[in-house]
């Protein structure tokens, strides 16, 4: 009886302290405010570094910043759709790092040309509970219509992450399944891992000049889906 009466003064006890500790939790973070921050603290870095005449570490940036915040191997299955399936997990994995590779260097040099735009965020549409939803957002630009920059999201372990995102309506992933889909048929799952690398490789001085004039990034995409990986 003792030790019942001690197991509940116990729980008495504890119990304000549980209170306590929930009401102290902090709350979810919202996927739109997640990316909204994240956007703004990318740009002020970009921003202060160019006033200041300093060349941003881009690399170490977008690593630390960035990439946490996508779903690199979700966005790959999505790109090579059934053929996916096809590429044993060596396969999958030298895949999945060189389409990140190839999309990291792409979202920097996007970030690049227009980190002296201002870019608003939308309210979110979407039910408490929901799993995936779409953030959706604007970067205004002086004298043409506002471009649209659309993130699908999904919550999982590790948080809410981008699987997707559409540029003026423009797929970032789909623009490459047309493309990687020719290159499985003419050269099988080995060819396109190799098409990849030569990509990336062929990037890296581009990479290492950030001040070089970029393309706009809804021109690379709509290229992307005629133009082999």
């Amino acid at each position: 009886m003792r030790s019942v009466l001690t197991a509940l003064a116990a729980t008495l006890i504890l119990a304000p302290w549980d209170a306590g500790a929930q009401l102290l939790a902090p709350p979810p973070v919202r996927p739109d405010a997640m990316m909204s921050a994240l956007t703004a603290e990318v740009l002020g870095v970009l921003r202060q570094d160019h006033a200041a005449g300093r060349v941003t570490d881009l690399t170490e940036l977008v690593e630390k910043r960035v990439v946490p915040a996508f779903d690199f191997a979700r966005m790959t299955r999505i790109a090579l759709a059934r053929n996916w399936r096809l590429a044993s997990p060596e396969q999958q994995a030298l895949l999945a790092a060189q389409f990140k590779t190839l999309l990291v260097r792409t979202y920097t040099r996007t970030l690049l040309e227009f980190r002296d735009q201002a870019i608003d965020y939308r309210p979110l549409r979407a039910a408490a509970g929901d799993t995936e939803v779409t953030v959706r957002s604007a970067m205004r630009r002086p004298g043409v219509e506002p471009l649209t920059i659309d993130y699908d999201m999904a919550d999982g372990t590790a948080g809410w992450q981008v699987y997707d995102v559409k540029v003026a309506g423009v797929s970032l992933v789909l623009a490459y399944r047309e493309s990687f889909a020719a290159m499985v048929r003419t050269s099988g799952i080995d060819g396109l891992i190799k098409s990849l690398e030569d990509k990336n490789r062929q990037n890296e001085p581009a990479a290492r000049t950030p001040e070089a004039k970029l393309a706009p990034v809804f021109l690379i995409y709509g290229i992307s889906r005629s133009s082999q990986p």
